[in-house]
């Protein structure tokens, strides 16, 4: 049983990134869903796909690079969980974070569900900030 199944996701493509895997393997929940639908649409990565397997589904990240065959480098730099269950960080729509000056993303959940940053800044929302991608 893993007690931060975010921070284990973040880790487990942190870990496929640094060892050059075009796929990862994820156990499957809503908010691991939406993280991975937010990384697709900010382009961090080619795609995602839910599978039914069993006795745990899973999901079935594409990891995306650039670059030509011997130079290429992932498109996420970083991956840095914030909000831990050990101390939760909220802000409120004031407060949200701007990452590297608006190069990379925040992934914030809020009462209207797992969204960027930039997006509950326009929907004028605050809620708890989950991680930085850049």
């Amino acid at each position: 049983m893993v007690s931060d199944p975010i921070s284990d996701m973040l880790t487990r493509i942190r870990n496929a990134l640094m060892a050059g895997k075009a796929t990862v393997e994820v156990p499957k929940s809503k908010i691991k869903v939406e993280i991975a639908r937010i990384l697709k649409d900010e382009g961090y990565i080619e795609t995602y796909s839910v599978g039914d397997e069993t006795p745990v589904p899973m999901i079935h990240i594409t990891l995306k690079y650039y670059g030509s065959r011997r130079e290429r480098r992932p498109v996420i730099t970083k991956l840095e969980r914030v909000s831990k269950p050990g101390r939760r960080i909220y802000r409120n729509r004031y407060d949200l974070p701007r990452v590297m000056s608006g190069i990379g993303i925040a992934i914030v959940t809020t009462p209207q569900g797992v969204m960027t940053a930039q997006e509950a800044r326009r929907k004028r929302v605050g809620g708890e900030v989950l991680c930085y991608v850049w």
